[in-house]
């Protein structure tokens, strides 16, 4: 099956809409998306509601888990918890309705999924061969997706030996036939690892093939749906730089 794989959305409705199209166009079967639909950007129901229409799983992240109460702001940077209360003022009760249903963690086609991490699905961020390595010692999938980070990477472990890891850039693509794999996709609404397009993972389930990808979209149109919402310019700004 093939499968698009989306992440950390956070309201940007325009990067959103722009994967969702490069997903139909490479003939995906279904759309899975790690979490974080809310949080930063300046459109949350409207990223909601493609998540409802376009996702047959979707998971909850940080973002998410905060905006619907379930999940205290007390650790979240002074930015992130003004678009937090800022989010939870302007969404619909439908919408918050929707967020309140999902769960952090998942399972499809034997493939493990998590917001963050399979030893912290809400908050680890998983950038390092150590921290993968302690992940695939307690995930029960040989190929785990996970999101949060922001970041477009992929950890691989053989049997009997150490896990590696690397970033991964568009275009680039993993065999993921043999050992165990911790896959994470990058994002879609607020790259940070210095590529503003938004990023996504093509993955084929029968062929055991993962490819990273990334889409062009209306940054512009983003950045001025988050200042008309007068929300922190930084916000904005960091679109720009994929930061």
């Amino acid at each position: 099956m093939r499968v698009a794989i989306a992440s950390d959305i956070h309201g940007n409705r325009h990067a959103f809409e722009a994967v969702i199209s490069a997903a139909e166009k490479a003939d995906v079967e279904e759309l899975w998306c790690l979490g974080d639909l809310v949080g930063y950007g300046a459109e949350p129901d409207a990223c909601v509601a493609l998540a409802a229409n376009h996702c047959s799983l979707t998971l909850a992240g940080n973002h998410d888990l905060a905006v619907t109460g379930r999940l205290p702001i007390d650790d979240f940077s002074k930015g992130a918890a003004l678009a937090v209360r800022w989010t939870q003022e302007v969404m619909t009760q439908a919408a918050l309705d929707f967020l309140g249903g999902l769960q952090p963690t998942g399972v499809a086609e034997s493939i493990g999924l998590f917001h963050a991490s399979p030893r912290d699905p809400v908050w680890e961020y998983v950038l390092s061969a150590l921290a993968a390595e302690l992940c695939l010692d307690v995930t029960r999938n040989r190929v785990t997706l996970i999101g949060h980070s922001h970041v477009a990477l992929s950890f691989h472990r053989l049997e009997g030996e150490p896990a590696t890891g690397s970033t991964r850039r568009p275009g680039e693509a993993a065999d993921l036939s043999k050992g165990e794999w911790l896959l994470n996709p990058g994002s879609v609404g607020q790259p940070r690892d210095s590529d503003p397009r938004a990023a996504w993972l093509l993955l084929d389930t029968t062929a055991r093939r993962a490819e990273w990808r990334r889409e062009s979209y209306d940054i512009a149109g983003a950045q001025a749906a988050i200042r008309a919402a007068r929300l922190p310019d930084s916000l904005a700004e960091r679109l720009r730089h994929g930061q």
